[in-house]
């Protein structure tokens, strides 16, 4: 299996990049424009899924320039969580597709696990996009706060009672279990039951590095047995990736089949 697994944005030139790989799954990155361009969106999406590509979409993660959070006191960024949350249900339901989204990012208001207030309030949150939402989002973990591995309250505050299905960042939860990989297995045991989907990512573990498999600490060996059955993509640094040549999601490919 080549596991040509790639992301993207709308960039017509980025998408044909990625066609030239023949990829499987494509992700596609949306930011907050994007939204007030909904044909852009399905234009992508009928492209791919023409090819035969497994198409995801990924949930734009700013709002005038800063990062959203499903509990944010600002009315403005709360809004648009929930009428971009709304707008991606509507064309995922069409085309029968999944969207990543996250609770929160890092350094948000979102990103004091032991603020029990802040704990509730976020469920609560979460329930209310699960009414309007069904199983279109995939929640995805980030690597510090109340939606990060390091939370002892993840699993039984959220992750069970909701029945969350979950997209999990191994570099995130590597990052959130402060560099372990025995610590990292044993998040996995308990938490890759309830992914649908995984963005693969290695780091060395102390920031959000988005680095190529193979060059960071995560012991891939380990993890692989976790998610080789499960749709995944290589997330690497997307600063770069954005650009034309997808070159170390490839070479991220290649290393993973050989693991």
């Amino acid at each position: 299996m080549n596991y040509i697994r790639l992301k993207t944005d709308l960039t017509p030139e980025h998408i044909e990049n990625r066609l030239s790989h023949q990829p499987e799954i494509v992700e596609i990155h949306l930011n907050e424009k994007d939204l007030y361009q909904p044909e852009r969106i399905e234009a992508a999406i009928q492209l791919l899924q023409s090819k035969g590509i497994k198409v995801y979409l990924h949930h734009p993660p700013k709002f005038q320039g800063g990062y959203l959070d499903i509990i944010s006191s600002d009315p403005k960024r709360r809004e648009f969580y929930d009428w971009s949350s709304k707008r991606l249900v509507e064309i995922c339901q069409k085309y029968k597709v999944k969207c990543v989204i996250h609770c929160h990012y890092a350094n948000s208001e979102g990103s004091d696990y032991h603020d029990e207030k802040k704990r509730i309030e976020m469920k609560g949150r979460i329930e209310e996009i699960l009414e309007m939402s069904g199983d279109v989002f995939l929640w995805e973990d980030t690597i510090g706060g109340i939606f990060s591995a390091e939370n002892p309250f993840l699993f039984t505050e959220f992750i069970e009672p909701l029945q969350l299905p979950l997209n999990i960042d191994i570099s995130h939860s590597f990052i959130a279990v402060n560099g372990s990989n025995l610590k990292l297995k044993k998040h996995l045991e308990v938490y890759a039951r309830h992914a649908e989907y995984f963005h693969l990512v290695d780091s060395e573990g102390k920031t959000h590095d988005s680095l190529p498999l193979g060059t960071g600490k995560i012991d891939w060996k380990m993890v692989k047995p976790f998610v080789e059955k499960k749709d995944f993509i290589f997330e690497i640094d997307l600063r770069k990736s954005m650009h034309l040549d997808c070159k170390p999601m490839v070479e991220s490919a290649r290393y993973f089949a050989e693991v």
